[in-house]
């Protein structure tokens, strides 16, 4: 399978509402979903982009790995490799190395699974940076990791990791407008940050039902990539109704 390209997005009448709704200088939530609903299909069809399905599939993985008796042969089991004592960004390298062994045997590459690739990276590095004293000690790596492995703190990684993906979707068809409409870096600046916040607020739905899919999920045999690729379809599913919620309330 080739490069998959998601593409600018096509001048249709859905897409100049979103050039217009820039240009009134309208809120956040308005923009964003009149972007989701300029840019069809892309979310859509993210439970089959095999990149962001394994990426997320490794997140919900990797915690379980460090409560395993032989941490270093469990990551190894899925895919990836780390020093014999890995400091959070050995773990974070391991992590990204493992996904793009995963393209290289199974193709998939698209702009998507780079997008989820790239935010299940910072939403490791976040989550062990918060929890460690250093991001190049050893010494609580591993204890760390194994934190994550419980239901609540699964549910607070799959939140920052579906806020993360999808507010690098939407400034992506944005980014082109961004320029055209929001002159001046500090405009620019305030903008993505008020998406980042939007994203943000809206993934909280993600984290209401993350923990007890996680629980159910491990007790019931584990967590497969069939698995995790229902739960991406359903949290983008719930995303999207979040963020249309969002730009409803705020008119």
């Amino acid at each position: 399978m080739g490069h998959i390209r998601l593409g600018r997005l096509p001048r249709t009448r859905k897409w100049q509402e979103v050039v217009g709704l820039l240009r009134a200088g309208s809120g956040t939530a308005e923009i964003a979903v009149a972007t989701l609903n300029a840019s069809k299909s892309g979310l859509e069809h993210a439970s089959r982009d095999p990149v962001l399905v394994h990426s997320f599939w490794l997140l919900t993985q990797i915690p379980l790995c460090a409560r395993q008796t032989d941490f270093l042969q469990a990551l190894e089991k899925i895919g990836i490799s780390v020093p014999a004592e890995p400091t959070v960004l050995d773990v974070v390298g391991g992590f990204s190395d493992g996904v793009d062994e995963h393209i290289y045997r199974n193709g998939g590459r698209s702009d998507l699974g780079e997008m989820a690739q790239l935010g299940a990276s910072e939403t490791l590095a976040s989550a062990l940076g918060q929890r460690t004293e250093t991001l190049f000690g050893p010494a609580d790596t591993r204890q760390a990791l194994a934190k994550l492995a419980t239901p609540t703190n699964f549910s607070l990684l799959a939140r920052d990791f579906f806020a993360r993906l999808t507010e690098r979707y939407l400034a992506y068809f944005l980014s082109r407008e961004l320029s055209n409409q929001l002159r001046g870096v500090n405009a620019n600046r305030e903008f993505r940050e008020a998406l980042r916040l939007h994203c943000r607020q809206a993934s909280k739905i993600v984290e209401r039902f993350a923990e007890e899919w996680f629980s159910k999920a491990n007790y019931r045999g584990g967590i497969t990539p069939r698995k995790a690729a229902g739960f991406v379809r359903h949290a983008i599913d719930k995303l999207k109704a979040e963020l249309e919620q969002g730009a409803d309330a705020g008119r």
